[in-house]
């Protein structure tokens, strides 16, 4: 799927990733993500893809359009989720509550 400047923009914020870091991962120029970001020009395809792959690896998922638009979110890996299961039930077991009916 070919991801719009907009896209770009959003997944490398959710990413927390700069400009220049990302056009130093996917090895391209930062000026090019620049004005891809701010509608100024439009990469090839080739740089388009390269960006796309560092912001998936980062964690980034494209969403395409789907009568809602299209967008990007940010994916939880295998061992976030793991995590965020632990954090939920850190309360440990639920009992039987003592409230009198």
């Amino acid at each position: 799927m070919a991801i719009s400047g907009a896209q770009c923009r959003a997944g490398r914020a959710l990413a927390e990733l700069s400009r220049d870091m990302l056009a130093k991962l996917a090895k391209v120029d930062a000026v090019a993500i620049e004005h891809f970001e701010r509608k100024l020009g439009k990469p090839d395809a080739a740089t388009v893809d390269a960006i796309g792959a560092v912001l998936e690896a980062a964690g980034i998922v494209f969403i395409p359009e789907n009568g809602g638009g299209v967008g990007v979110r940010l994916k939880f890996t295998a061992s976030e989720a793991k995590r965020i299961a632990t954090l939920e039930n850190e309360g440990g077991n639920v009992g039987l509550d003592d409230v009198q009916q």
